[in-house]
């Protein structure tokens, strides 16, 4: 009998899954360059990937619905009958089958070579009454990725256990239902590595985003490590309750040496000139194009009338050897809100190629929508190689203000560059400290409008009543007490930049008019009748969840989706503290030179303190700590005040405690480092044999390490 969980959670999926898991599911597998499709269980194709399309030889639009019945030669439908009734009762099958190429709707003349023989393999259920079927032309062609074979499904309720188990989570995990059903969810990972407060952060995320992406070490029953690619997807109800959630996990171990090595390939990229060329954006569904502005059609050649007739598909325009990269641009911008740039080839209608600079985000999962900002690289200088060496160097000379190299940053440094030089409005999204006023400076030292006004305004510092004269200035007599005129930040930063800091705090009846002023480029003083032309690049930043603020109806979607036209994130401090030494000699650096001293030594246990407390302050709060620690250091050595640290760790108790802390740190960047003490003791800026004693204090050996 099953279990009130179980019925509970089946019951989740009934209502909600198709609304949310389903087209998740849809946006993983259908980007995909791999022939998959999607099958009921009256094997019904309710969706295909972009390369069973082409395989095929259908738009995608045009297999939806059909059966595979559809698709296979007269002579073996009986066997694909047999075949199917095997596979729903023992859960899989394959078989090498007789396809019809190119397909054609039932009793249609059958076009070029006819029947061709496929490998044909049938995958259990991905979600309930959902099904694999993934093709692989024979002899010659590609086999289907592991990744793309097997998802493990599970969902999870809001306190983070498991209520109900698949059998690709069964395949993936080695547990079955009853050895997991009622256990929190980091059973699923490795014992040693502290993993609460990390999936109670992507459960959060899930939440206020509807979909949250996570890569990490993942465990077998057998106690086997595997490099999990997660997405966790967020279950409510029609009154936006909370239900639970749903989690897609696929094993990526032989995936992620081939990503490395496209990220590594994609490189880091030289910042363009302010004036580079924008070629356009370009905005798509799945492998269809629906749209694209008129540079980018210019660029490429084509006409609007044959967009619009559809002849414009992203694969035609993206030599072979590109593929990879743009699937993983999606599957980045699916997890992490938008890629890193990346330089690849775009193929004109006339056959020639050109070099370009792309990021690609995602817009939405449904439909599924994403858009890609391409900028032409042809007019600068010769044709460099497209790779371009990571930096060695602790900062980045471009952002002056940026201090660190770790991935997280690294990511979101290159978003900059490649809008820093278009005219796009940019939300910087981030919890407080972070530096988000750091990376609106920098958008702006970087543009085109740089030699002219950037103007800030910190809308949570205005009193309500204020802050539309502040942004739009007031004539005079517009109230009492007005005598003079005054001009307002959006005329003071005409033509310049103008950073409105804490925007999910501008009132509910002020914004229409900040909406209107950004979509007509224009607007009135209070008081006023004359309207006022402006060329404003706006930047605006905000902590605050603005989509749950939408649904609670006290911001506007349509102001939020014209201030998210780019959005950046600023990674917290936890998320790369392998910059915390880069930050805290920066700081000491900074405040000893402003306060005369000279400090130059920083002893190990100090900085091993820094490195495993939480930060829940992020980088201010870093250096805040510094700067009181460099007032309290008379001599040439930090001294700092790490009793402060404990305390507020032993307050928190439990798992917070510094040593714990610590131990997790460093087990992670061992992890990340394949347990090389060298390299990990170069990521935690310490000699190699101060690591080696303080893994020995901690009781870690880099065997317990080991897959």
């Amino acid at each position: 009998m099953r279990s009130a969980a179980t019925q509970q959670a089946e019951s989740w999926l009934v209502q909600y899954g198709p609304k949310e898991l389903e087209r998740t599911f849809r946006a993983l597998i259908c980007q995909s360059v791999a022939p998959i499709l999607i099958a009921d269980s009256e094997r019904f194709y309710h969706d295909a990937s972009c390369g069973a399309a082409r395989l095929l030889g259908l738009p995608r639009k045009d297999i939806f619905g059909r059966s595979l019945d559809d698709f296979v030669d007269r002579s073996a439908k009986a066997t694909l009958t047999e075949l199917w009734q095997d596979f729903l009762r023992d859960g899989e099958n394959s078989a090498s089958l007789p396809f019809l190429f190119p397909a054609t709707a039932p009793g249609a003349t059958t076009h070029g070579a006819g029947a061709r023989s496929l490998d044909y393999t049938l995958n259990a259920d991905v979600w309930p009454a959902r099904h694999l079927v993934l093709l692989r032309d024979e002899p010659d062609g590609p086999a289907i990725p592991a990744w793309e074979q097997d998802f493990a499904l599970f969902l999870i309720n809001p306190a983070g256990e498991v209520v109900d188990w698949y059998s690709g989570a069964e395949r993936l995990y080695g547990y079955a239902r009853a050895d997991v059903v009622g256990q929190h969810a980091t059973l699923l990972a490795p014992a040693d590595e502290t993993v609460a407060s990390a999936l109670q952060e992507e459960l959060s995320r899930s939440a206020r985003d509807g979909h949250a992406g996570h890569e990490a070490w993942g465990a077998r029953k057998d106690g086997q490590r595997f490099w999990a690619n997660a997405l966790t997807v967020c279950l409510k109800n029609e009154r936006g309750e909370l239900q639970g959630y749903a989690r897609l996990v696929r094993d990526f171990s032989q995936r992620r040496d081939r990503d490395e090595k496209l990220r590594s390939a994609r490189g880091t990229l030289r910042l363009l000139p302010p004036d580079a060329a924008v070629a356009g954006v370009v905005s798509g569904e799945f492998d269809r194009v629906p749209e694209a502005n008129n540079a980018f059609l210019n660029l490429l050649g084509y006409t609007r009338g044959e967009l619009a007739a559809g002849r414009v598909i992203w694969s035609d325009l993206t030599p072979p050897e590109y593929a990879g990269p743009d699937e993983l641009a999606r599957e980045e911008g699916l997890m992490f809100g938008a890629s890193r740039p990346f330089r690849k080839e775009l193929t004109h209608k006339d056959g020639s190629r050109i070099p370009v600079l792309v990021v690609t985000a995602v817009l939405k999962l449904s439909p599924f929508r994403w858009i890609t900002f391409v900028q032409d690289l042809r007019d600068h200088g010769p044709r460099e190689p497209a790779i371009v060496e990571e930096p060695q160097a602790e900062t980045n000379s471009q952002f002056t203000e940026i201090v660190g190299r770790g991935v997280a940053l690294r990511r979101m440094l290159g978003q900059i560059e490649l809008v820093a030089p278009t005219a796009a409005t940019v939300l910087i999204l981030g919890e407080t400290g972070t530096g988000k006023e750091l990376v609106a400076r920098a958008l702006h030292r970087m543009s085109p409008r740089r030699d002219k006004p950037f103007v800030t305004l910190n809308c949570a510092a205005i009193p309500t009543g204020l802050l539309e004269s502040e942004l739009f200035g007031y004539e005079r007599g517009a109230f009492t007490g007005a005598l003079t005129q005054k001009i307002g930040r959006f005329e003071m930063a005409n033509r310049g930049t103008l950073f409105l800091d804490e925007v999910g705090d501008i009132p509910i009846e002020l914004q229409p008019k900040l909406l209107r002023a950004l979509q007509e480029k224009a607007f009135e003083r209070l008081g006023g009748t004359k309207t006022i032309p402006i060329d404003v690049r706006l930047v605006a930043a905000t902590n605050r969840d603005l989509t749950q603020m939408m649904r609670e109806k006290s911001f506007r979607s349509d102001l939020y989706y014209r201030l998210k036209v780019f959005p950046i994130a600023t990674p917290p401090l936890r998320e790369h503290p392998e910059d915390i030494p880069i930050l805290v000699r920066h700081f000491v650096g900074k405040y000893a030179a402003e306060m005369g001293r000279k400090i130059d030594t920083i002893p190990p246990e100090t900085m091993r303190a820094l490195l495993r407390w939480t930060w829940p302050g992020n980088v201010r709060e870093l250096e805040n700590f510094i700067e009181r620690c460099v007032i309290l250091s008379p001599g040439s050595s930090l001294h700092a005040p790490l009793a402060e640290l404990m305390e507020e760790a032993a307050e928190a108790g439990g798992d917070n405690t510094l040593e714990h802390v610590e131990r997790e740190h460093v087990l992670r960047v061992l992890r990340e480092t394949d347990s090389v003490v060298s390299k990990a003791a170069q990521r935690l800026g310490m000699p190699r044999t101060t690591l080696n004693a303080l893994m020995r204090k901690l009781g870690i050996s880099p065997r317990n390490l080991d897959c």
